[in-house]
């Protein structure tokens, strides 16, 4: 067996991802838009200059590059000789969702298949048996078969092969060209949407039945519930999760450790150098937070590395009790009120996403409802664009919805989610209040949940480009977009 699989030595806490919300691209590219050549250097770079421990490397939406691992050990082989790969750092596949992407699907047949491959290249530079990849993530997972098909048909139709004779003749697969490691995956369950986050703890318990585990990891997103339910809705329901699968893994005997898919944007998470604290108390009971690109290429780079040490250095605090009953009621209430908002907003939202600049070569992972979103008859974009696209014209996405909330609803969020004040007072430093698209409820109810203190060159580029795109004077829109985005330190 994979000597990793059955033995963890080290969970990472910080997963570098390639969410593309950055301004700035990295000194070691010349494009603007990163590719696939570009993002094997960026994953040396976040282990060697960063610091963390970890980069997905998303197999989704792209032509799949299945030899990251012979790159990296072949490029910088000195490095990786002295930071083992598998051992001290890792490299996780971010694999398509068959159930979903259906023209993605047998990429996650390549993408399985190629992991023995990486395994032997591995052997070969390390003489080890530590396996470069052993774990993968399952996006947008809904049920406990979703993830089980993953794991079964790994240890079915990838490892199961090399016992295969050719021909009827006695050679079998593995002796005509060698052995397959690593025995089995760990595969990491991505919860996106309301019902998949509150069964969680449920298809997990499931999975667990039949399998020999001695841990397991979980992806809670934090970006897309935030487009679909509203920030403290989204919010609340990463709380929600985390306190369940604390109860799971008390009653399991099975340690769960939960990944946060946090932003720099107060909307997708709020997670920049600054923030670090204050983010790691407001999701106790998480273990690992994503290190997105505007947190790698929009801040400092010693705040950034320091930052990243103290993620992997930092006590965990447990996971906190909630009143679940009444924190889904809320969100159901506030959910629609903040659906009815951003449901009016679509257009405008859409037009502006329009200029909003790309920074990877091709598309990432579809998310939730595929590269746009399906909401009361609306489309929007992905999680990134609706973010910067409102951020753009002074309407801070995080300030929609609130006017939904009674007094007993305001009291239980600011019970419940700890730095809601100031989030939404970093989130509201990019407000526009002279915005004609601003609902006037959130005029009136924000000045009770924080002062208002705009920015004052954002709120100036914010209205300018509002005024431009309703105009279709178009000329100068991206570059006032990229502006703004500069002043926040992310895109979107």
């Amino acid at each position: 067996m994979n000597e990793q699989y059955g033995k963890p030595l080290k969970i990472p806490r910080t997963m570098s991802t390639q969410h593309p919300d950055n301004v700035h691209t990295p000194f070691f590219t010349e494009n603007i838009e990163l590719t696939g050549e570009d993002e094997v250097k960026e994953a040396y770079y976040v282990y060697s200059h960063l610091g963390c421990t970890e980069q997905m490397w998303d197999c989704e939406g792209k032509e799949v590059d299945n030899y990251v691992v012979k790159k990296l050990l072949s490029r910088y082989g000195d490095y990786f000789k002295e930071h083992h790969l598998g051992r001290d750092l890792f490299l996780t596949l971010r694999v398509p969702n068959p159930e979903i992407e259906r023209t993605e699907a047998k990429i996650l047949l390549e993408t399985l298949g190629s992991i023995p491959r990486s395994y032997d290249v591995a052997h070969h530079f390390y003489n080890d048996t530590y396996a470069p990849i052993f774990e993968v993530i399952l996006p947008m997972t809904t049920s406990f078969a979703s993830i089980d098909n993953i794991y079964q048909y790994y240890c079915d139709f990838v490892i199961g092969q090399q016992y295969k004779r050719l021909g009827g003749r006695d050679i079998t697969i593995a002796e005509w060209i060698g052995p397959f490691h690593p025995d089995k995956i760990r595969v990491i369950p991505l919860f996106e949407d309301k019902d998949g986050m509150l069964a969680a703890d449920t298809i997990l318990r499931r999975y667990f039945q039949d399998k020999d585990l001695d841990y397991q990891r979980v992806f809670l997103a934090r970006s897309d519930p935030a487009v679909n339910y509203g920030q403290i809705g989204a919010v609340l329901l990463n709380k929600i999760a985390l306190w369940r699968l604390h109860l799971l893994s008390e009653d399991t005997g099975i340690p769960v450790y939960p990944i946060i898919g946090a932003g720099s944007a107060p909307f997708r998470g709020n997670l920049r150098p600054d923030t670090v604290r204050r983010v790691t108390d407001e999701y106790a009971g998480a273990y690992t937070f994503t290190i997105q690109s505007a947190f790698k290429y929009d801040t400092n780079l010693e705040d950034a590395v320091s930052a990243i040490r103290y993620l992997e250095e930092r006590e965990i605090p447990p996971a906190r009790e909630i009143d679940d009953t009444y924190a889904i009621s809320l969100i159901e209430r506030y959910a629609a009120g903040y659906q009815k908002q951003i449901q009016s907003l679509a257009p405008l939202i859409n037009r502006v996403a329009a200029y909003i600049p790309s920074r990877r070569k091709r598309k990432l992972h579809v998310g939730l409802f595929g590269y746009s979103r399906n909401m009361g008859g609306v489309s929007l974009p992905r999680a990134i664009t609706v973010t910067a696209a409102l951020y753009s014209i002074g309407i801070p996405p995080e300030v929609l919805g609130l006017s939904a909330l009674t007094e007993k609803d305001r009291e239980f969020v600011l019970e419940n989610y700890r730095y809601v004040t100031e989030d939404l007072s970093d989130a509201c430093r990019y407000l526009n209040p002279d915005s004609s698209f601003l609902p006037d409820e959130i005029k009136k109810i924000l000045p009770d949940w924080i002062e208002i203190d705009p920015h004052p060159e954002h709120r100036t580029l914010s209205g300018q480009i509002e005024k431009a795109v309703t105009a279709c004077q178009i000329d100068s829109v991206q570059d006032m977009i990229i502006r703004a985005g500069a002043i926040r330190k992310f895109l979107g």
